[in-house]
């Protein structure tokens, strides 16, 4: 199996401000659990080039572009959460650029899959603005990037506690994209109802599974088997991009969810599982959120494990409770989506 990890120093120098959970530490950490796990010279190690503009435009205003452009060599705000840093610009196109450039080489049949790790993360950056610490929607370009190469059907699954508005917004028109988030509701950004499910051609490739707090490995394992597996294996994607946020880690200091590096694994080899058939087993996986050390080192493992191939204890799906939300997301999405009704 030739899986690549993305990863640059410039992803270092990304500064979003004093105290701020979104840092530097977050990339040593992940690196730390990687090696820790003895699996780092099993990995191919690819320093990304950076995003083009072409790339970028196909997601973002040009006026956007232009203006995280015009941040370069200062320390510039965009919100009370976003801010970059005068290194940022420079971090936020590789970062773009990773995903591209790993999206090329497995549709090439040079790689695998590809674990990209980076910094800012992307998934919600919308076109026009910056926000939840996202500059550029590194995801996003990615996916637009294997629709101009020609793919006619890209999932992008997002599994970060948080609702990925960006991606959403990017593609919630666009039946060549399913785009599937499970994520803490409500929660920031306030976005993710159930009933986003897309608009005009896109109705019904726009697929949200927003969770009440608390859930753990066995709650996630049943949404996962019983509504996102038989969708993806429906729409039998060409490609799988994941937007890969460990911030449902039980203890992460932003979100009030329960995994465990158990519940990861499971959340890969699901996502791994939909790119069994038309993608040939092509995945990319790129960092979002996720601010506890020792869950992203953990976790990140975890998934870097199941990217080589490696199979994990299986998690067996639990909640009882959880029975009204998962008839409530068949109730929905059905319509769209015929194998739940089975």
């Amino acid at each position: 199996m030739r899986v690549a990890l993305y990863d640059d120093p410039i992803f270092l120098e990304h500064d979003a401000g004093p105290g701020h959970p979104e840092r530097p530490e977050r990339l040593v950490a992940l690196r730390e659990g990687i090696r820790r796990a003895g699996l780092e010279a099993r990995l191919q190690q690819i320093a990304p080039r950076e995003a083009t503009r072409e790339e970028l435009l196909r997601v973002h205003t040009d006026a956007h572009v232009a203006t995280v452009a015009g941040t370069a060599g200062r320390i510039a705000p965009f919100d009370s959460d976003t801010q970059a840093s005068p290194r940022s610009y420079a971090a936020a196109l590789k970062a773009a650029g990773a995903v591209t450039d790993a999206v090329d080489r497995v549709l090439d049949g040079a790689l695998d899959r590809a674990f990209c790790l980076v910094r800012p993360p992307g998934h919600h950056a919308e076109a026009d603005r910056a926000m939840g610490f996202c500059l550029f929607n590194n995801v996003a370009v990615g996916a637009a990037h294997a629709l101009a190469r020609g793919l006619q059907r890209v999932l992008v699954v997002d599994f970060d506690v948080h609702h990925g508005n960006g991606t959403q917004h990017t593609f919630e028109s666009d039946p060549h994209v399913l785009y599937v988030s499970s994520h803490a509701y409500p929660f920031y950004p306030g976005t993710g109802a159930l009933g986003e499910v897309g608009t005009g051609p896109g109705r019904g490739f726009t697929v949200n599974l927003p969770l009440p707090g608390g859930m753990g490995d066995g709650e996630y394992a049943r949404v996962y088997g019983d509504i996102v597996a038989p969708i993806a294996r429906a729409f039998d994607a060409e490609l799988v991009l994941v937007s890969a946020g460990f911030d449902a880690w039980g203890g992460d200091p932003l979100a009030p969810m329960a995994l465990t590096e158990r519940g990861y694994a499971e959340l890969a080899r699901v996502c791994l599982a939909a790119a069994e058939g038309a993608a040939r087993g092509r995945a990319v996986f790129v960092l979002e959120g996720g601010y506890d050390l020792d869950g992203l080192a953990l976790s990140g493992a975890a998934v870097a494990r199941a990217l080589l191939g490696e199979e994990a204890p299986p998690v067996t799906p639990t909640g009882r409770g959880l029975d009204p939300v998962v008839e409530g997301y068949r109730r929905v999405l059905a319509p769209y989506w015929p194998v739940l009704a089975d």
